[in-house]
């Protein structure tokens, strides 16, 4: 649907560059940084991993830190706790976060690339994603990604490399209801019927940006994109939002896809 600006993130939502992160310090001696966000600290005071706060010094600051590896010991118990027992999923997912850095290499993307946590069952789904700062409080062009399995969201994953994503282009007003109701409907298998024959989801992404945000839905079969009736099924899942933009890109036109290109 034409060329849809990036709102900063180095172009725009159909260009070539990576979605890479530089983002979350998972180990002693990283350089990589956490992301910051503003407002509430993630857990919202219910044995939250009480975020370390931006800056220094004395004063209220409007910003804290969030990073898996600030999790603390509590609050991956009642995670544990949460996924154990409850309503199984037909297939685990995983919680990831990074950050857009532009031009950077598969290698790069993924030594950023940070796990939050792997859910199995319902409860412990809705443990994790109302622990998670919410969408309108990262800060632009950073990602939210639930992926099924333990998938990295990498375009060159043998799984996922001869797939795609739908772009939607939302409203700001419209980013945290479009998120949770995608969300809900990838782990309920709600898709099934509409994706064409050996095709299937296997993610959601969410990235604000500085104007309106995007939102991703990953297949594994571009070529069964038009037998399918994915974009139909979202729209009869958000019948009250108007997206700004949509259209699917499949990984392999990318210039910076790294794979084999051939055809799924």
């Amino acid at each position: 649907m034409g060329d849809v600006s990036g709102g900063g993130c180095g172009g725009s939502l159909g260009s070539g560059g990576r979605p890479v992160p530089g983002i979350v310090s998972s180990s002693p001696g990283s350089t990589s940084h956490p992301i910051f966000i503003r407002g509430k600290a993630p857990g919202g005071g219910t044995g939250g991993p009480g975020p370390s706060v931006a800056g220094g010094g004395s004063g209220t600051q409007d910003a804290t830190a969030f990073s898996p590896s600030n999790m603390t010991p509590r609050t991956l118990n009642r995670f544990d706790t949460d996924n154990t027992g409850g309503v199984p999923l037909q297939t685990s997912w995983t919680f990831w976060i990074d950050k857009t850095l532009k031009n950077a290499t598969a290698a790069e993307y993924k030594a950023n690339l940070k796990k939050i946590y792997t859910v199995s069952t319902a409860q412990g789904f809705w443990s994790v994603y109302n622990h998670l700062p919410d969408v309108n409080e990262l800060p632009p062009c950073s990602y939210y990604h639930l992926m099924r399995d333990d998938r990295e969201p990498l375009w060159e994953d043998p799984i996922l490399a001869g797939g795609g994503v739908w772009r939607l282009k939302c409203s700001k007003r419209d980013t945290a209801q479009v998120w949770k109701e995608l969300l809900l409907a990838a782990i309920g298998e709600q898709f099934t019927d509409s994706l064409a024959e050996n095709d299937d989801i296997f993610g959601i992404s969410v990235s604000p940006r500085e104007k309106d945000d995007l939102v991703q839905v990953w297949n594994i079969r571009s070529q069964a994109v038009t037998a399918g009736g994915v974009l139909e099924k979202i729209h009869h899942l958000l019948p009250g939002v108007r997206f700004l933009a949509e259209f699917y890109k499949p990984h392999q036109t990318h210039s910076a896809f790294e794979g084999a290109k051939k055809k799924y």
